[in-house]
């Protein structure tokens, strides 16, 4: 009912006014999953609101990108363009195979048979570049293995809690970028173990979620280290979580009318209908611990949450909301600010807050300046140059502008 809700609340030609009068990139997110499974496209085709049902309304030119790293490069591709509608099909203007390596003469043959099995131009095959460390979109690569760290580095533990619907991961990597951290995804109390500090990240469900954690023992178990002064971190869905109750009158996420939470911070939180979604800037009140230091320090984030929180210990402010200069209150922690949370995703980007934090786990890294953290622009440039370089750029430029 939500989607078809929402197929109806898009704004169709405004779309289509939009994309002729602008170069506006659309990013088909997790689809045509294309690439990987071009079947779940078909299947998710009459639900489906942000892939190729945007590209549809907009009457945009597309590209097919493969993963040739995954292998099937030729199903990849070719098999999402054949499961297509001859609607869809109409909109595809070119292939790209992502992520090659080795030497590219090896490849012409393939390059040859994507072309005529698609009819269709290659406009290139970018190779793989590594140690890029971009953050991951797709939850799947969270179950990966963790690579140890060096224990002469001061090796910190965290343990981030692998929900179901987990989201906004990426407010993790720059903890897993600083040498010397371990971040790690953790879906049972046996893989829990005893880390330095567990983080319960966001969620796009979080009654499901919390009802999932306590099926599985992880509430009794981050229960248990609280009590032993691990450090317990909220994000989000997570900081609704470790508060005492969940209330959704309104049925916004769950038919259940009033959720337990785990009842590590003294909050409430109330489902409302309305989604917050803010670029947001915020002042750190103080608070205890680590915190105090950081006193009066700006920091930057964003909140996209359903839900108001009520905090009698908020440690931050918001100053500013998609620019507008405001004062709402934000977050929750305990006396001995080994528990916390709040709503503000970005949080561990600021690397003052996210150094101080670690600091107070044991951790010792080098001097900010020697940090091994790779500012997001210049990685984002070193992937515009390969993209250049390995693209035909005119004929990419033709298929944007139609001449």
């Amino acid at each position: 009912m939500r989607c078809q809700f929402a197929r109806k609340r898009i704004p169709c030609r405004k779309i289509q006014y939009s994309a002729r009068r602008r170069n506006i990139l659309l990013d088909h997110h997790d689809a045509p999953r294309s690439v990987e499974h071009p079947q779940r496209e078909c299947t998710l085709r009459t639900r489906d609101l942000v892939n190729m049902a945007v590209a549809r309304y907009a009457q945009a030119p597309v590209l097919l990108v493969g993963d040739i790293a995954c292998g099937g490069i030729f199903a990849q591709l070719l098999g999402t363009l054949w499961l297509f509608t001859s609607e869809e099909q109409a909109l595809v203007q070119g292939l790209v195979v992502n992520k090659f390596r080795g030497d590219l003469a090896f490849f012409h043959d393939g390059i040859r048979i994507l072309e005529e099995r698609s009819a269709l131009p290659v406009l290139g095959v970018i190779p793989f570049v590594p140690d890029l460390r971009l953050p991951e979109e797709d939850a799947a690569a969270l179950d990966m293995p963790v690579i140890p760290v060096h224990p002469e580095h001061g090796s910190i533990d965290i343990a981030v809690i692998r929900l179901p619907h987990i989201a906004n991961f990426d407010d993790f990597a720059p903890l897993a970028a600083e040498q010397g951290v371990t971040v790690r995804y953790v879906s049972s109390p046996t893989s829990l173990g005893r880390p330095h500090a567990v983080i319960l990240p966001g969620t796009k469900s979080t009654i499901a979620d919390l009802l999932w954690l306590r099926e599985q023992g992880l509430e009794q178990a981050i229960q248990h280290l609280a009590q032993a002064d691990t450090v317990i971190v909220g994000i989000c869905g997570g900081y609704q979580m470790l508060g005492r109750r969940i209330q959704d009158p309104l049925g916004v996420e769950s038919a259940l009318p009033e959720v337990a939470g785990l009842a590590l911070l003294s909050v409430d939180t109330v489902f409302e209908p309305v989604k917050a979604t803010h670029q947001a800037e915020a002042r750190i009140l103080g608070g205890p611990g680590w915190l105090a230091a950081l006193e009066n320090q700006a920091i930057q984030g964003y909140e996209i949450h359903m839900g108001r929180t009520t905090s009698p210990q908020a440690w931050l402010e918001i100053s500013r909301r998609n620019g507008m200069r405001l004062a709402v209150a934000d977050g929750a922690v305990t006396a001995t600010g080994k528990v916390w949370g709040c709503y503000l995703h970005g949080l561990f980007a600021n690397a003052s807050l996210r150094r101080a934090w670690l600091t107070s786990l044991g951790w010792y890294g080098a001097p900010e300046q020697a940090s091994t953290v790779l500012h997001m622009q210049a990685v984002l440039d070193t992937v515009a140059s390969h993209v250049e370089a390995s693209l035909d750029m005119r004929r990419l430029e033709t298929i944007i502008w139609g001449h």
